[in-house]
């Protein structure tokens, strides 16, 4: 049974990397850039049912994964895409392109697309990010994230995660785990993006200006920033 298992999530997670490695055109990084950026305005459209304004006012770094897969029969799997910024003091940072990418045992049938929102809440959640490569649950500390307006007076997020991660799908939009999941940089859409290698600690701690290339989501950030501290 545990050969079967085993088996079964070498297949599916050889499924996801090998769409990876044959991805669309429209899911090049520039593309993610605006669709990340879309997903956050959507969410922001709707902010009963979105991230509560002090959670995401304390927020360090904002990542977003727009359209991550999960699926698999038996053995789940996810895999995708994304990108991430910190605050400076200029403001929002250059992004940083990563892969997310982790497997869990569970009964799932079928498959599903969702919009990945993580964000980082602390100093300490922050290293791990600028480090390019770190386990969610083992390195840093994760849990689902509130939903509405407010938070309702629940401080938990702020003394037990550094890193609270939401989902998206057909709609609804809700907090979500990811213990086991694994975030590292995506070496080749960050060549792709800015015509070379860029370290996440350069883009991330304001090191380069962000590219112009960047706007639709940086944009997106500011806006929700600005909401949030009113």
């Amino acid at each position: 049974m545990k050969k079967f298992l085993l088996m079964a999530l070498v297949v599916c997670m050889s499924g996801f990397c090998f769409a990876a490695n044959d991805e669309p055109r429209e899911s090049k990084a520039a593309d993610r850039v605006q669709a990340a950026g879309d997903v956050l305005n959507e969410i922001q459209g709707a902010p009963d049912k979105g991230i509560p304004q002090e959670v995401l006012g304390s927020a360090e770094c904002v990542a977003v994964v727009p359209g991550m897969l999960k699926g698999g029969f038996i053995v789940g799997a996810k895999h995708g895409r994304g990108l991430a910024s910190c605050r400076t003091e200029k403001g929002w940072s250059a992004p940083a392109f990563f892969v997310l990418t982790g497997g869990s045992i569970g009964w799932q049938i079928g498959g599903q697309e969702v919009d990945l929102v993580m964000l980082i809440m602390n100093k300490d959640g922050m290293k791990h990010l600028l480090s390019s490569e770190f386990a969610l649950g083992a390195d840093a500390s994760v849990a689902a994230g509130p939903v509405g307006r407010h938070a309702e007076g629940n401080t938990d997020w702020k003394m037990r995660s550094e890193v609270l991660t939401y989902s998206r799908a057909r709609g609804l939009f809700a907090g979500i785990s990811l213990n086991g999941a694994v975030v590292k940089q995506d070496k080749d859409s960050t060549r792709e993006f800015y015509g070379r290698m860029v370290p996440f600690r350069t883009s991330l701690t304001g090191e380069i200006e962000p590219p112009a290339g960047a706007n639709a989501f940086l944009s997106s950030l500011s806006q929700w920033a600005q909401a949030a501290a009113k």
